[in-house]
């Protein structure tokens, strides 16, 4: 059911996409007003090599906007660099969402302003940045709509909204090994015999924190994780994977709670059982 309402939101995001394209022209500004929500393109100077940048989405009240991985049912945002002049690499990194449960079933979302990190890197450290954007990302309060964004920002040294990005870093996930002695680790991942590829997941957290949990696969591997039960311990289902798939997968684990994210890679088989 999960994978049929991803497909399904994949298919009407594709054709209303089409639709903003035709209907929205691409402007030269950094920010861009969007179905319920309004996109900036900041700037926050220098960061040692590379350019700190940002892709803030504001959204009205009630409103939602997507992870990287939506969940069950949503639509991934999408961005194109391709107008940029002199940069040679881009990298978005995404704080942590929260979990969102309604009869179109879990997904893994934004709520109120979000800003995504972005560190960019120059062709040319001498030379003057532009960041360039085309975005796409999905506005959701009944029904998800896609909302575009055309933007550019020059990369500046005094970068005015570098307090803004810093903050959202903080709330980036932060690579940590499984069984790590922290207060917020992912401790044992172990296999559960159901119908379809099962792994319980066991995590330690703050006292009196509730964890969420959210796993990634590779393309085409997609998996649903319960709330956690009263032992910190949560369920990871594999729902839909390549039929001829072979190890190593990697899965990434991240693990939010007491307002702290960490990311815990592990290895399964083809399977979808750990290594």
């Amino acid at each position: 059911m999960a994978f049929m309402l991803r497909v399904a939101s994949i298919a009407i995001f594709s054709i209303l996409s089409v639709s903003a394209v035709v209907a929205q022209p691409v402007k030269s500004s950094d920010s861009a007003q969007g179905f319920h929500s309004r996109a900036r393109l900041v700037s926050g100077g220098r960061q040692g090599d590379a350019w700190l940048a940002g892709i803030e989405i504001t959204l009205d009240p009630g409103f939602k906007t997507y992870w990287r991985n939506p969940g069950d049912s949503g639509l991934p945002p999408r961005f194109d660099w391709s107008g940029s002049e002199n940069v040679a690499d881009v990298e978005i990194r995404y704080p942590a969402p929260y979990r969102h449960e309604d009869a179109a079933g879990v997904s893994y979302v934004y709520g109120k302003r979000v800003v995504l990190p972005v560190i960019v890197k120059a062709k040319d450290r001498a030379k003057p940045v532009k960041l360039a954007m085309a975005a796409e990302y999905g506005v959701c309060k009944d029904i998800c709509i896609p909302a575009r964004a055309d933007m550019s920002v020059d990369l500046t040294a005094d970068g005015p909204d570098r307090s803004a990005i810093e903050a959202a870093l903080t709330k980036v996930p932060r690579p940590q090994g499984l069984g790590a002695q922290s207060e917020l680790s992912v401790l044992a991942v172990e296999p559960v015999t159901y119908d379809k590829p099962t792994l319980s997941v066991t995590v330690r957290a703050p006292d009196g924190a509730k964890p969420s949990l959210f796993a990634e696969g590779p393309e085409n591997w997609f998996f649903s994780t319960s709330p956690p039960d009263d032992t910190n311990r949560f369920t990871v289902t594999v729902e839909e994977k390549p039929k001829d798939a072979s190890g190593p997968v990697p899965l990434r684990l991240t693990l939010v709670a007491g307002g702290r994210a960490i990311e815990t890679e592990v290895s399964l088989d083809g399977n979808g059982q750990p290594r």
